[in-house]
């Protein structure tokens, strides 16, 4: 069992920020070029929300799409040089701000028409928590878009459980310093945590990859159930 926790998240994310960085400048993942950007950006303007929190934004590349496209769009990261990287490409607002802090600091009087998860979702216990604090940032359309790894194509030739995984980051140009920690989730326990955090999921999509033929993500647009 690989002994990994939500702190190794963050560090490794910390140490791979710069390979990470130019593997995006470089459009080196197919996927994302073909099939995933596209897909959330579509998901999103079907449901046409004014504001978005893009929680895990990385370099900031969605929340800038958004921001072109008319939405009031804000981005937050972890990982102070991702930020960085995000401020000074413009176009967006952008902020350092830890998953387990967003409810603690002056931010948790925020509120946007929608959250977004892109690909961000890496961790265990900080993403069940997350999940269950989004609600409180959520008004009017209250919506919550979550792109992530397919449980089927993810797990490959492993078993089908909930668990820690490894990213060995192989194909890429870019020479990352650290292995990446993620936790796999099956779809059951994708769709419980939404459900245990008060949303209903009103789509499930299955971008495919026209090559390969499989699913490329798994996305959910939910939406919280306001009591």
């Amino acid at each position: 069992m690989l002994n990994y926790n939500d702190k190794s998240v963050i560090h490794s994310w910390n140490q791979n920020a710069q390979a990470w960085m130019a593997t995006i400048e470089n459009e080196e993942i197919e996927s994302r070029k073909i099939v995933t950007n596209q897909a959330i950006i579509d998901a999103i303007l079907s449901y046409s929300p004014s504001s978005i929190l893009d929680v895990g934004c990385g370099e900031g590349w969605l929340t800038r799409e958004l921001t072109l496209r008319g939405i009031e769009a804000t981005g937050i990261d972890g990982v102070p040089a991702l930020i960085e990287s995000a401020k000074a490409k413009g176009s967006g607002n952008f902020l350092v701000l830890p998953y387990e802090d967003i409810a603690t600091t002056s931010f948790a009087n925020s509120r946007f028409d929608a959250v977004v998860c892109n690909f961000s979702l890496l961790g265990k216990e900080s993403v069940d928590n997350l999940v269950s604090l989004i609600p409180n940032f959520l008004q009017n359309h209250c919506l919550l878009f979550i792109q992530t790894l397919h449980p089927v194509t993810a797990c490959n030739q492993e078993v089908y459980v909930d668990g820690w995984r490894q990213e060995f980051w192989n194909g890429f140009n870019s020479k990352f310093p650290e292995f990446a920690p993620w936790y796999f989730r099956k779809l059951e326990t994708w769709v419980k945590l939404l459900k245990s955090a008060g949303f209903s999921i009103l789509e499930c999509r299955e971008p495919i990859h026209p090559q390969q033929q499989k699913p490329a993500s798994i996305l959910f647009v939910a939406q919280y159930n306001k009591i």
